[in-house]
């Protein structure tokens, strides 16, 4: 592949190391292709407001694709620029259906507002969701007020379960009413609305900068970053990515705590 013109890359497990930083290298590579002109651009599960953090660490605010898929963010404007969410009719459906197939499934959801801290960019639960990260930072509610409102993404949590598991036992329900994945491997599903991934978010981001499929590298470690990698001209794979990935990626990188990214850009950059 000649030089990119735009670089995409996953944030959890890609971009940040262990240690949950952007390493020097990725920092200093990500510097140089920004000075080049070359775009960058962060394509996440994270909602908007768990980005600016991120974006502190990076010589760059760049465009954020959040949310899988379901949000576009600018971080130098702290603005919402789209969302596309549920409505409160499907995510009740979605409820229902959830519940015929794991019945002991918490059900969470993420909402939008228009800039990251606004109040109601909420991650709602309800009491029995429970979170797959210590720090969780949810607002809970009954199950109705869960449901009552648009939202970009909806989550399932099944301690008991594998994340595949999951998505085995709700593709058949679901059907067509919303799109499956994972980043997390161990009981919890993200559902989106059908045909909102993160590669759809992408192309909306490489449209802005004048720039086709063939010349977007980006970086992926888990399921939810499939779809990204199969669009991308170049999808890499990082040396700790989900089995999944590696039939798909083009290329497959170091580690995210051996400085992977860094060793793909610095060929460019």
């Amino acid at each position: 592949m000649q030089a990119p013109r735009l670089v995409a890359t996953d944030v959890d497990g890609t971009l940040l190391g262990p240690d949950d930083r952007v390493p020097a290298r990725a920092f200093a590579a990500i510097d140089r292709l920004v000075t080049a002109g070359v775009g960058f651009v962060l394509v996440t599960g994270r909602p908007p407001r768990w980005i600016p953090p991120v974006v502190a660490m990076l010589p760059v605010a760049p465009l954020a694709v959040c949310a899988n898929g379901g949000v576009l963010y600018d971080a130098a404007a702290d603005r919402v620029v789209w969302a596309r969410t549920f409505d409160a009719g499907v995510l009740a459906e979605l409820a229902a259906a959830v519940a015929d197939v794991l019945p002991t499934g918490g059900l969470a959801v993420e909402r939008v507002g228009a800039f990251a801290d606004d109040a109601d960019a909420r991650f709602v639960a309800e009491p029995a969701y429970r979170h797959a990260w210590p720090d969780g930072d949810n607002h809970v509610v009954g199950r109705s007020e869960l449901l009552d409102r648009p939202a970009v993404k909806m989550l399932v949590r099944c301690a008991e379960m594998s994340s595949e598991a999951m998505v085995a036992a709700l593709a058949p329900v679901v059907g067509g009413r919303a799109d499956l994945t994972f980043s997390h491997p161990l009981g919890l599903v993200e559902l989106s609305p059908p045909g909102v991934t993160k590669a759809t978010g992408l192309a909306d981001v490489a449209e802005r900068h004048g720039v086709g499929a063939a010349e977007v590298v980006a970086f992926g470690d888990m399921p939810n970053d499939l779809e990204m990698l199969r669009w991308a001209g170049h999808g890499v794979a990082m040396g700790n990515a989900h089995p999944a990935l590696l039939d798909v990626a083009d290329e497959v990188t170091a580690h995210h705590g051996e400085d992977g990214l860094a060793l793909v850009l610095e060929r460019w950059f």
